[in-house]
């Protein structure tokens, strides 16, 4: 806790009775502690947002390499089918026509 020990807290304690009263004490400490709550609450929940948001911007990466990577096979079995070649032999040229 801050690198404070029990003496050095003893001490801080003291010197807050001595400056603040034993009737004005309690309602100081009352309003530190719901201060410091509020302040845990808050960073507890700024932190969650930047996890979500972290946890988000690393699925986004997964899926776009996930995109960049995937096998040809798969990429060509989406894509429309290609117009085969033709083979076929060409007709046999038919003669003119009154000849026989």
């Amino acid at each position: 806790m801050f690198g404070i020990g029990m003496p050095e807290l003893i001490v801080i304690l003291v010197i807050a009775l001595l400056v603040l009263g034993p009737k004005r004490l309690p309602e100081v400490a009352r309003s530190l502690g719901k201060a410091m709550s509020e302040f845990r609450r808050q960073s507890s929940e700024i932190m969650e947002e930047f996890q979500a948001q972290a946890r988000l911007d690393d699925e986004l990466e997964r899926r776009e390499r996930m995109k960049q990577a995937a096998p040809p096979a798969t990429v060509a079995s989406t894509a429309a089918p290609a117009a085969a070649p033709e083979t076929a032999a060409p007709p046999p040229e038919r003669p003119p026509s009154g000849q026989t």
